[in-house]
């Protein structure tokens, strides 16, 4: 898209009083101090600097603020009942064999019990066997190298998230 003007989503994003645009971002994300970073930084011209500003609030969060934001995301296999985003996320285990399902139950425990918080993986587009297969690589990290590998996973869904916001805003 080559044109100067901001999309209709993101120009309504933009016009949304203060208390309504931080509701809609903690819906992307449950981080409090990600979503006021991108709200201090509105306007946006383009998605692509909404985009940029969230991967900038993501690079600066706290360990804090990074479990806020993990605790806004239900275990890989048990989506929060009535939370669509969650849903349409882990589709991919929505089909599963219950035997899949049974040794994700399993390994989220086994992940929870060593780092102390749910396995976090942008499960858009993947299958229930590819996010087994992350979390038995993955069970095998430093709690560090985990945590920066949370920081770019929660970074994905909330570009995917954000992309959402603005195009339903663009619907209505």
């Amino acid at each position: 898209m080559t044109s100067t003007s901001t999309p209709p989503g993101l120009a309504r994003f933009n016009a949304l009083e203060e208390h309504a645009a931080l509701a809609a971002l903690h819906e992307a994300c449950a981080s409090t101090a990600w979503a006021r970073r991108l709200l201090a930084a509105r306007p946006y011209s383009t998605a692509d600097d909404l985009y940029a500003a969230s991967d900038a609030a993501m690079a600066e969060l706290t360990t804090a603020d990074l479990e806020e934001a993990m605790a806004g995301h239900p275990p890989i296999g048990r989506p929060k009942p009535g939370d669509p985003a969650s849903a349409r996320e882990q589709r991919g285990m929505a089909d599963a064999s219950e035997q899949l399902k049974a040794e994700m139950l399993e390994l989220n425990l086994a992940y929870q019990e060593k780092f102390g918080h749910v396995f976090l993986i942008c499960a858009t587009g993947r299958t229930g066997e590819q996010m087994r297969d992350a979390v038995k690589e993955r069970i095998g990290n430093t709690p560090e190298r985990e945590r920066e590998i949370v920081r770019t996973e929660l970074g994905k869904i909330n570009r995917i998230r954000l992309a959402r916001l603005v195009e339903q805003d663009a619907q209505t």
